[in-house]
């Protein structure tokens, strides 16, 4: 949170070492993002420049320990997520799809080797890596997917399609995964391996400063040594997908923090019948209800990462999380561009950028329809997912 829309000392709750994390991504965003967000979201360009300086501030993997990755806790990730997204959803996404899916699947399940292989370079930026679960037909429901891994002597061959997969067209190594006749695996497919195309989705109306893309994947053939030979079924996904949720609670807070930011500001330059607007009750009104929402959303996402640091965050918890910062992020966003007025629709503001694109962020790891169910689940003990 920022000094601006902090009205309950949220910094008192971090340490030293917390609020200079913080603020040196801030710092980055500001400097680096800020200024050039406007221009890589019209012509939607991803900025692969800035990969290597994410790498050299700790931000790739930034929660895994080892394999040059910094070791940070989950409310260091989590500040850093916000502050990324202040700047663009996308920015934070290309953090989450490199650490919390695509190295967390290799650290949390990979080989000592493919550890080695792998992680180190990641952690740099000098190898991007993508996660390749959701399907055409398989989004919600990862159990329907349709890729099949068979048998063929020594190797595996891969034949199946993917849909929304972040990175993959600018990605080393794929992390995909597939059913097999002994259940669910997950696979490290090198990107140029015969067989293997990325298509990036266009056009899109959300998330324009990011990749996502179509996987096709025709008689992939790789050796025994490309599986993740740790976890079997969907626990392994959903344990990546899990630390992704988790980044989410805070990313989204960020992007609503930048929308109440700019539209507070604009609010007291703007005049109307000779005053500015943030003089009038309604604006005002506004203001509040979105600073109390972020002032909560902050606090819940720093209850959250306490508890995930102490070991003791449950599933559930991340759905209550992710469900209500999305949700409250995107009616601040929207909320925001109201006092825009008509400027509120350019790009020289951010806060319809920011609702565009967490149309996409309270979609993907988990719809609120999906989330809504975990915790009715948990609410009543009736599962109601079928």
């Amino acid at each position: 949170m920022s000094d601006i829309s902090d009205l309950i000392d949220f910094d008192s709750l971090l340490s030293a070492d917390e609020r200079a994390l913080r603020d040196s991504v801030r710092s980055f965003v500001d400097s680096a993002i800020k200024p050039n967000i406007a221009q890589w979201y019209e012509k939607a360009v991803f900025p692969l420049e800035i990969v290597p300086e994410l790498g050299r501030l700790g931000l790739l993997g930034m929660h895994l320990k080892g394999y040059g990755c910094a070791g940070r806790s989950a409310v260091d990730y989590g500040l850093a997520g916000a502050e990324l997204e202040a700047g663009d959803s996308g920015l934070r996404t290309f953090v989450s799809v490199q650490g919390s899916l695509a190295m967390s699947a290799i650290y949390k399940h990979g080989s000592e080797e493919q550890k080695q292989e792998w992680l180190p370079a990641m952690a740099k930026g000098e190898a991007i890596g993508c996660f390749g679960l959701t399907e055409p037909t398989a989004g919600s429901d990862p159990g329907g997917m349709k890729t099949f891994a068979r048998r063929d002597g020594s190797d595996w061959v891969l034949n199946g399609s993917k849909r929304w997969i972040g990175l993959a067209s600018v990605a080393k190594v794929a992390i995909i995964w597939a059913q097999t006749d002994g259940g669910i695996r997950g696979f490290l497919v090198p990107t140029e391996t015969p067989g293997f195309t990325a298509t990036p989705i266009e056009p899109k109306l959300s998330m324009r400063a990011s990749i996502q893309c179509d996987i096709e994947l025709t008689e992939v053939r790789l050796p025994e040594s490309a599986v993740l030979p740790d976890v079997v079924g969907l626990k392994g996904p959903f344990s990546c997908l899990n630390e992704a949720r988790y980044g989410i609670i805070w990313g989204a807070m960020g992007a609503a923090r930048d929308a109440f930011e700019a539209a507070l500001d604009y609010s007291k330059e703007r005049l109307q019948f000779d005053k500015p607007l943030a003089g009038y009750q309604l604006t005002q009104q506004k203001l509040v209800d979105m600073a109390l929402e972020i002032n909560k959303g902050f606090l819940l996402a720093l209850h959250l990462g306490r508890k995930k640091d102490a070991g003791t965050l449950s599933l559930d918890q991340i759905s209550f999380g992710k469900l209500n910062n999305c949700r409250e992020a995107i009616k601040i966003a929207r909320e925001a561009r109201t006092i825009l007025g008509g400027n509120g629709i350019t790009l020289d503001y951010s806060p319809l950028r920011h609702a565009n694109n967490l149309e996409s962020v309270r979609t993907y790891e988990g719809t609120d329809e999906v989330h809504t169910l975990i915790l009715g689940n948990k609410l009543t003990g009736v599962p109601a997912f079928r």
